[in-house]
């Protein structure tokens, strides 16, 4: 009888201290939903931000000992196939699996869509908010007229991109005729604009000679695109293509010999340095942030040789992955706990040096994080980190302060009381 109820205490010890050990395991990661293609035609651009994202935690937040002194960060995959109404069905996935923090960036419609639910989410349920960390989706609408408390944005957005493209271009007297193609949604639209915009303005004697959008992750052969382009006479292309639709779109202007300068939101995507080739040189152009060729801190350096060492064939194609995660980690230091609300006011107005030795600030009017940006262009030569095993790689040709490329924001943010 006495050795039953021993046994029986036994049991009850264990099962409470099997409870008790589930909880600190729970307690010891903050759970972080990366919510992009994970399959289909943009699985490529998906994956390679997953192992990015979880790599830059690992290697700069958990190798350090994690966050509030022992927290260490949990990145998991949700595949929203490039869908708004996949992304919300993932996004309630996602919290239902007590994620904190959602990352996407590939698709400011999806973008859309998901800053909309993560607000209705936290309006309706103050006990369960999350934050939704943009690292790539730039339409200027969701710094705009769209802000909300809870969305952040780590990338430069579509504007900003343009002012320094637009900037490049207009000190180029060669260049007297533009053709602007991009993806038939929200993204393609704000470049589009933006492009017509910026070069009205900047140069009025340069002809727009075409401005087309096509269906995004639908064109397998853009042959008849390219082949409009240079019947045209265009002397320089503008796109916002990233992922399938610019290797292909680079694919066709290299088949028909369009040799003119691409100004290009995405031309450093796994797969698209190794098409372009030889034929790209000199004349693809990105503009975007980070600074791999050449390297500009010792620190940077040792992380890219890292990363290429884990991942075989694998490159550092998106530097604001590394700013969301050191960032994310800093805002929740400095808020001291992991309560949603916190961890974005922390973020607020955050001043922070990247691993690349910039300064950026996390601006609070918008949530829209200002950062000098450099224009690169696709060569072999002087390449420390070439992509693609190709011995292609983007140099940077010229770098853009924030007071070039900082605008204004119509954003009127709504804070929790």
């Amino acid at each position: 009888m006495q050795t039953s109820r021993f046994a029986g205490l036994v049991v009850a010890l264990a099962m409470t201290a099997g409870i008790a050990v589930g909880q600190a395991q729970a307690a010891d990661t903050i759970k972080i939903g990366f919510i992009d293609p994970l399959s289909g035609p943009f699985a490529a651009v998906g994956q390679s931000g997953l192992k990015q994202f979880t790599f830059a935690a690992d290697e700069l937040v958990n190798k350090k000992g994690g966050v509030l002194g022992g927290t260490m960060l949990e990145v998991t995959g949700y595949d929203n196939q490039v869908s708004a109404k996949e992304a919300l069905i993932q996004l309630k996935k996602a919290i239902g699996d007590g994620v904190k923090v959602i990352v996407q960036g590939n698709s400011s419609g999806v973008a859309n869509a998901l800053t909309d639910a993560v607000e209705k989410h936290n309006t309706r349920n103050p006990d369960q908010r999350i934050l939704y960390l943009n690292y790539s989706a730039v339409d200027p609408a969701l710094t705009n007229e769209k802000c909300n408390f809870w969305h952040f944005r780590f990338d430069a957005n579509a504007d900003m991109k343009m002012e320094a493209l637009t900037d490049d271009i207009k000190a180029r007297a060669d260049i007297d005729k533009v053709y602007v193609i991009g993806q038939d949604y929200s993204f393609g639209k704000a470049v589009a604009a933006a492009a017509v915009d910026m070069l009205g303005k900047k140069r009025p004697d340069l002809e727009i000679v075409g401005n087309e959008l096509h269906p995004i992750g639908k064109v397998k052969d853009f042959t008849p695109y390219v082949t409009k382009i240079k019947a045209s006479g265009a002397k320089a292309v503008i796109t916002g293509n990233w992922g399938a639709d610019m290797v292909n779109l680079a694919k066709a202007a290299n088949d028909i010999g369009l040799d003119v300068p691409f100004y290009t939101y995405y031309a450093a995507g796994n797969g698209i340095t190794a098409t372009l080739g030889a034929a790209g040189k000199g004349r693809i152009m990105l503009v975007t942030e980070g600074a791999a060729n050449p390297a500009h801190t010792d620190a940077f350096r040792a992380y890219t040789t890292a990363y290429e060492a884990k991942y075989e064939n694998e490159n550092i194609t998106q530097f604001r992955i590394i700013n969301t995660v050191q960032m994310l980690a800093r805002a929740i230091d400095k808020a001291g706990n992991t309560n949603v609300d916190d961890i974005a006011r922390a973020l607020e107005g955050m001043e922070f040096t990247t691993i690349a030795g910039d300064r950026v600030i996390m601006r609070a009017s918008d949530h829209q994080l200002a950062m000098p940006i450099r224009i690169f262009v696709h060569t072999d030569e002087n390449v420390e980190f070439d992509m693609d095993n190709s011995g292609f790689g983007l140099v940077e040709e010229r770098a853009v302060p924030v007071s070039a490329v900082e605008l204004p924001t119509t954003c009127k943010m709504k804070r929790p009381s």
